[in-house]
């Protein structure tokens, strides 16, 4: 499958944090339905955007087997939240825009990189962040790399919360009525053997075509 994406946009898969809740294990290189859990959102992402990118601060050479550019957070964020990977990843992408997805949304939509875009054209505005039930999910985000000295001082300043920072930047919420598949939080050893026991679920909802 490909889609073209709407405009060039660099797709950015978070994958850096420490996974505290699902034992330290590294959550994008847990196993669903025989692949890694990034795999499967890479499979999702790849044909909505001009390129990709993996912010990642371990397991480095695992996650470049994925064909990708991995990045690290800068030494004094590493593990200090999203920001920082996004930080990194605007410092050396070669589109106007990142979009934001975690490695943890094995379910994403083929439409997510267009939904976002189509919004920002409405608005006429430079950053949106998809939504459910009037909740943000602020790691779901479409921003602009003209962003880069806003965020770094942001985070200079000691700030870290991924939702603050959007919030300075106005963004337009995105609805997306899937919200509980697409955001279902893989956070803990029983949340992923709960979607490994309803992936035949799962898969024939993607063979049909629902989520494209």
């Amino acid at each position: 499958m490909r889609v073209d994406p709407p405009v060039a946009v660099t797709g950015l898969v978070l994958a850096g944090g420490r996974a505290q809740r699902m034992a330290g294990c590294d959550k994008g290189l847990l196993s669903l339905a025989g692949k890694p859990l990034v795999a499967h959102v890479l499979e999702r992402l790849q044909p909505q955007v001009s390129e990709v990118l993996i912010s990642a601060n371990r397991n480095l050479d695992r996650y470049r087997q994925f064909g990708w550019p991995v990045i690290e957070d800068a030494e004094p964020e590493q593990f200090k939240g999203p920001l920082a990977g996004v930080l990194a990843a605007m410092q050396v992408a070669r589109t106007p825009y990142l979009l934001t997805v975690p490695c943890d949304c094995p379910l994403l939509p083929a439409d997510y990189a267009r939904r976002l875009w189509q919004a920002l054209e409405r608005a006429n505005t430079q950053v949106a962040v998809a939504c459910w039930a009037d909740a943000w999910q602020p790691v779901f985000a479409w921003v602009p790399i003209s962003l880069q000295d806003d965020l770094a001082l942001f985070l200079a300043s000691g700030e870290r919360g991924v939702a603050r920072w959007l919030s300075r930047q106005r963004p337009v919420a995105v609805e997306f009525p899937e919200g509980p598949a697409l955001f279902a939080n893989l956070n803990a050893p029983e949340d992923l053997a709960q979607m490994e026991a309803a992936w035949h679920v799962v898969g024939h909802l993607l063979s049909k075509r629902v989520w494209q």
